[in-house]
C-alpha cells in the first residue's frame, strides 16, 4: 500500500488528455521517471503526445514508439526518452534499449510493467482507466520527493 496521497482527474476527451500531459510536463526535471499504466486505447500515447508537444511546441508530429520502442527528444532543459515497452518479451530487454542510461534524463514509459524490477521505485505512476465516456488519470508517487511535488502542483485542485 502506498503511504502517499494519490490524485485522480477525470479526462473527458482527447483534448483534456493532451492538456493533462502538458500539465504534467511542467513539473518534470532530470532524473524523473513517469510510468504510464493502462489497457490498450486508454490514452497513454495521447497523454505522452501532450506532454512532449508542450516541451517542444515546434514538433509537427509525435509518433508512438510502439515499433521503434524508444524515441529520444531534446527539449531545452533535459533529454526526454519516450519508451513503449509493449513489444518486449523479457524485462532484461530494457537494458539493451538503454533504460539504465536514460535514467539520468527524463523517462516517459508506456507499458512499464514490462520492465519488471528494472523500473525504479522512485517514479510517478499514472494509471489511465475508463470513467464513463472519458478516462480517469490516477497519479501515485513512488517517493516522498514525488509526493511533495504532486502536492505542490495538484494539491489545490
Amino acid at each position: 500500500m502506498n503511504a502517499f496521497p494519490e490524485y485522480s482527474f477525470h479526462l473527458a476527451d482527447e483534448e483534456e488528455t493532451l492538456n493533462f500531459g502538458a500539465r504534467l510536463a511542467q513539473m518534470l526535471e532530470s532524473g524523473d521517471v513517469v510510468a504510464l499504466y493502462g489497457d490498450l486505447g486508454m490514452g497513454k500515447t495521447t497523454l505522452s503526445r501532450g506532454l512532449i508537444k508542450s516541451l517542444i511546441p515546434e514538433l509537427e508530429d509525435v509518433p508512438s514508439p510502439t515499433y521503434t520502442i524508444v524515441q529520444v527528444y531534446e527539449p531545452d532543459a533535459f533529454q526526454l526518452w519516450h519508451f513503449d515497452l509493449y513489444r518486449l518479451d523479457d524485462p532484461s530487454e530494457v537494458i539493451e534499449i538503454g533504460l539504465e542510461e536514460a535514467l539520468i534524463d527524463v523517462c516517459l514509459i508506456e507499458w512499464p510493467e514490462k520492465a519488471g524490477n528494472y523500473l525504479p521505485q522512485s517514479r510517478l505512476s499514472v494509471t489511465l482507466k475508463p470513467d464513463g465516456t472519458g478516462r480517469l488519470a490516477c497519479l501515485a508517487a513512488g517517493s516522498k520527493e514525488w509526493a511533495d511535488r504532486l502536492e505542490g502542483h495538484f494539491g489545490h485542485d
